[in-house]
């Protein structure tokens, strides 16, 4: 197995609870998973800050087979931009049919793990191309 077929499982099991239970159950487990799988990185980013949102994101997708992100950190946001999403990619590179409301995942997950964090989160686009963003106060490092 390849780094990037962890994709295929997490493709699958959306297309389970899609086809299953209906999308607006598959929203809620994406919620529960920003809220319950990743509370420690939540805490992590409430304690470190925007400095360690930066510091997480850009070290998650330098091991992330196939992406173009780009990670910047300003006085009071981290944006990450996906040019090329390192799961559609792979996905789509080994012929798999990605489930068509994929990336909204990282909506309701990264929303979850901000909001347990003390931020906001805002995510613009898709397809492979999105342009994501934590905010905290103003003036926050």
């Amino acid at each position: 197995m390849a780094a990037g077929d962890f994709y295929f499982a997490i493709n699958a099991t959306f297309r389970f609870f899609l086809e299953n239970y209906g999308e607006e159950a598959l929203q809620r487990y994406w919620t529960a998973m920003g809220r319950e799988y990743f509370e420690p990185l939540s805490r992590r980013f409430q304690a470190g800050g925007l400095p360690e949102v930066e510091k997480y994101w850009t070290e998650f997708f330098e091991t992330e087979p196939g992406g173009e992100v780009e990670v910047t950190r300003s006085s009071n946001r981290v944006e990450i931009e996906v040019k090329k999403c390192p799961a559609l990619f792979w996905l789509r590179d080994h012929d798999r049919e990605e489930v068509a409301c994929y990336c909204r995942h990282c909506e309701f997950v990264s929303k979850e793990i901000a909001s347990n964090a003390g931020l906001s989160f805002e995510l613009e686009g898709g397809g492979g191309a999105c342009h994501q963003t934590f905010i905290g106060e103003e003036g926050a490092s």
